[in-house]
């Protein structure tokens, strides 16, 4: 596209001819991401997780639902390192909003609950040191279909 701009001089008229313009929109790119849920029950105690993996962040749900305490419910959002999600958990549990990190191992077929020493900074929960988690006494969660909503 040619723009034309007339200006004085001395010697008559001048035209002077503007550069182009790139009007093409912007591409716009619409990320979906892989969403993976997972459900486990020891006893009368279950866990749902619902995963939406985008490249850089993960977010999703979590819901833990027990027989002799208050069951809590929130969103997750955190970050998958390797196979290891790390993630704030934004949960109401006995009438007041709370945030703690949570941490999964995912696998093709299961999330295993992490544990670890935690402290509060900053006015949440965070693991002491994320290096040590143990995976091994955690909640074994496992792939399910996802509801609809």
């Amino acid at each position: 596209m040619f723009g034309f701009l007339t200006g004085c001089n001395t010697g008559g008229k001048q035209t002077i001819t503007a550069p182009a313009h790139d009007t093409a929109a912007a591409e716009m790119k619409i990320m979906i991401p892989r969403m993976v849920c997972y459900a486990g029950v020891v006893g009368n105690d279950s866990v749902f997780l619902k995963t939406e993996i985008f490249p850089n962040v993960v977010t999703g749900t979590l819901a833990y639902n027990f027989e002799a305490k208050d069951d809590s419910r929130g969103d997750i959002d955190g970050k998958l390192t390797g196979d290891t999600l790390i993630a704030d958990y934004t949960f109401m549990a006995e009438g007041k909003t709370s945030i703690r990190e949570i941490a999964f191992l995912l696998t093709d077929s299961s999330a295993i609950e992490g544990y670890g020493a935690m402290q509060e900074k900053e006015g949440k929960m965070v693991f002491s040191n994320k290096a040590g988690l143990n995976f091994g006494k955690g909640f074994v969660l496992h792939v399910i279909s996802c509801p609809q909503q």
